[in-house]
Formats: structure tokens, C-alpha cells, sequence
């Protein structure tokens, strides 16, 4: 008699099944054993037996590819915009990259997400914590001797002080303060570049802004936070002897930028019929920005890197003073809003439905214009690519990601 077919289909099933788990079995063997065996000089691979997966990763992650040349470098904030082409290009000359990302939602996660996907496809592994965990820093650097860390972690963006104020404070200000404390007790300490903002030149009416122009007229809380910021990273320079360099980015834009920016909500609207704000200052007079390239500020932070010197303090002991910088990373060229809506126009062959409006007392400034002569001096810094050229870049980048998202 014919067995019912139901029996054949689980049968079916099972083999499949099994099948599916063998092969697992073996791909996950072929992983560790990866892991453990590859040949390395380094001490940290030694331990890498009693380690937990997610250590044994952080570990081979900031591996260099050239242990006698490269770099072993802390990246926060490594899912964010800046922070994952920062990494990428790090990881592609041969540095050692570990990224640190909390996905917090202020915009889509998914889009952090899939950052993170890109970064792990290319050998950087990012951890999911809050740079205000001490004990997961702490244990980072246990794990793996650092000699460089980019701090980008921030809470980014102007109008939403508004909202949720609290979270500058976090963020911006106790989250740097718990950086600098981990980096201040590992030995050897490392090199420090952090992220800035061309916002702490606030209310001031002299252009180009340059680095010895005063900052304190911040505009915004966002503007505060980071002045803050550079307060705090003198103190610890001074009294611990971390080397740091600040980096004050202007209107940084491109490919995987963040939806919450001015380009980025107007190829959104743009394209599904929407209205877009255009605001103006008093007399309708223009808004303007600095807007810089993601590829030129990344060079820009890779300069900074690897003209850091050493810090001093390691071992609890500070020895001589140790290097601190302050550089603006800008294109020296301020464009007008409303340009920048006449390219966009172009580019995406879309008429703007534009709504005017005078600019809101919510803590933008009516123009940045950066002075870039000490970056240029001092780490050779020199942005290439104009907006158009940026702006189609971003583009070509916005259609094919959300092209493939729908699918």
C-alpha cells in the first residue's frame, strides 16, 4: 500500500533539513578555525581561545593588514555617516578597524544598519553599544592595544535641541568625557581626532571663519555641546596628556549621508511631488553654506590621523606636553540654498515646489564659510570635488539605494 504522501513531504522536510544544518555545522567550523589558526604576531591573538565570538571578532577586526606599519584604530559612531566612510577608507589602506554604534533612532535605523552590513562586508566589525558604557570601552581596550581613535559618535543636528535637549548633554558632552577617561587610563594611550563642528563659530558675522576667531555665540545648544567639547578636550590634553585633534566639519554631504539634512529631505520631497522650505534671512536675504564632500573630509580626517603624535600620560605618568589641534575641514566655497534647489532640479528633472519662508529662530545660522589655510599648512588638506559634481554623486547613490530597498 502507498505510503500517504504527507509522509513523503516530511521526510522531504527532515532531509532538507538536515542537509541545511550539516552544512551550517561545517561553514561555522571552517569560521573559528579561521579565526583561531590564522598566523599572527600579534599578543592579542594569544588569548584568542578563552574569548567570547563577539571579543574574537573585535580582535581580528583591528588587526592591520601590515602589524609593523598599520594602525589599530577605535572608530565611534562607525554606522554613522562620516563614521562608515572614515572606516572604509581606514580598513582599504590596511588599518585595523573596530567600530562602535549605538543605532539610536534620532534618524532611520535601517539606514545605519545597512552601513553596518557594508562595513562588515569589508572587514569591520562595529559592536552595538553606547559610547557612555564604560565597562564595554573599557573592555575594548583590554582586548585590543589601540593606537588611534576617531570619536564621530555624536548627537548630531541643530532643530532638534528643541526636542529632546537632553540628549546633547549625553551624548555630546558626557559620552566625549567617558572617551577621553578609557583612553586616558589605557597604556599606551592612544592618539585622539574627534569630531567638531563648524557650529561652534555661532553667531559671528567675520567670514571666512578660522580657527582663531572666538566661539562664544553659539547659536544652538548642538553649537554648545560642542564647544563644550573642545573646553573638555583641553583639559584633558593638559592635565593627562592625550594627544587630540578636533576636527570642525562644514556641512558634510554624499552618499550614505544623513535623511535628516537639507539635500537629503529635498531629493526626497522633490521626487514624490512634495513641497520643500526654502528659508531666507531678513530682507530675503540668502542662506548659505560651506558644503564639503564626504571623500574630502575623509582625507581631511585621515591627514589628522596620521599626523597625531603620541599622547604622553601612559602609565599614569605625563611625560612632556602633549600635541593639541584644532583644524576646519570646509570647501571654502559657500553656495545658496536657493543653487543648490536649482541643481537638485537638474539633476533629478524635477521642478520644485518651493515654500519660502523666513528662517525660524531655532539655532541655524544664515551662512559658514570655512577658512581651511591651517588644515591646508598642516595636514595638506585640499577638497576637490564641487556641489554639482557631489550633488550627482549623491544622487546616482539616493536612486540605486532606495530602488533596491523597494525591491
Amino acid at each position: 500500500m502507498d505510503k500517504p504522501i504527507h509522509t513523503h513531504r516530511f521526510r522531504y522536510r527532515c532531509s532538507i533539513t538536515k542537509l541545511i544544518f550539516c552544512w551550517f555545522t561545517i561553514l561555522l567550523a571552517f569560521f573559528f578555525f579561521f579565526l583561531l589558526k590564522t598566523p599572527s604576531s600579534n599578543a592579542n591573538h594569544r588569548v584568542l581561545p578563552s574569548l567570547s565570538t563577539w571579543e574574537i571578532v573585535v580582535v581580528q577586526s583591528a588587526k592591520p593588514r601590515d602589524n609593523s606599519t598599520g594602525h589599530s584604530v577605535l572608530v565611534t559612531g562607525a554606522a554613522g555617516f562620516v563614521g562608515t566612510h572614515v572606516s572604509l577608507a581606514l580598513k582599504e589602506r590596511g588599518d585595523g578597524v573596530v567600530g562602535i554604534d549605538n543605532f539610536n533612532k534620532y534618524y532611520d535605523p535601517s539606514l545605519k544598519r545597512r552601513r553596518s552590513d557594508l562595513l562588515l562586508r569589508n572587514g569591520v566589525f562595529v559592536l552595538e553599544a553606547d559610547i557612555n558604557d564604560s565597562e564595554k570601552l573599557a573592555k575594548l581596550f583590554r582586548l585590543v592595544k589601540f593606537t588611534h581613535v576617531v570619536h564621530l559618535a555624536a548627537q548630531a543636528g541643530v532643530r532638534y535641541a528643541l526636542k529632546n535637549p537632553a540628549s546633547y548633554v549625553h551624548s555630546n558632552i558626557a559620552g566625549l568625557v567617558n572617551v577621553f577617561e578609557v583612553c586616558k587610563s589605557a597604556n599606551p594611550q592612544p592618539s585622539i581626532v574627534w569630531a567638531s563642528s563648524s557650529s561652534v563659530y555661532g553667531l559671528n558675522s567675520k567670514v571666512p571663519f578660522s580657527e582663531e576667531d572666538r566661539a562664544d555665540q553659539p547659536a544652538s545648544l548642538y553649537a554648545a555641546t560642542k564647544k563644550a567639547g573642545e573646553e573638555i578636550a583641553h583639559a584633558y590634553n593638559h592635565i593627562h596628556g592625550l594627544s587630540i585633534t578636533g576636527l570642525r566639519f562644514f556641512t558634510v554631504y554624499g552618499p550614505w549621508g544623513r535623511p535628516d539634512m537639507m539635500y537629503f529631505s529635498f531629493t526626497k520631497n522633490m521626487l514624490r511631488g512634495k513641497p520643500i522650505v526654502v528659508f531666507e534671512g531678513p530682507d530675503h536675504g540668502s542662506v548659505a553654506r560651506d558644503f564639503t564632500y564626504i571623500d574630502d573630509v575623509v582625507k581631511g580626517c585621515l591627514a589628522a590621523l596620521d599626523t597625531a603624535e603620541k599622547s604622553t600620560g601612559s602609565g599614569g605618568r605625563v611625560e612632556g606636553r602633549a600635541q593639541l589641534r584644532v583644524f576646519n575641514l570646509g570647501n571654502t566655497s559657500p553656495v545658496p540654498v536657493s543653487e543648490v534647489v536649482s541643481i537638485m532640479e537638474r539633476l533629478l528633472r524635477v521642478k520644485a515646489k518651493k515654500v519660502v519662508a523666513p528662517m525660524p529662530r531655532n539655532g541655524d545660522v544664515l551662512f559658514t564659510h570655512a577658512n581651511i589655510s591651517l588644515a591646508r599648512r598642516e595636514l595638506g588638506y585640499m577638497p576637490t570635488t564641487d556641489l554639482k559634481t557631489g550633488l550627482r554623486k549623491f544622487v546616482n547613490w539616493y536612486l540605486a539605494y532606495y530602488s533596491e530597498s523597494k525591491r
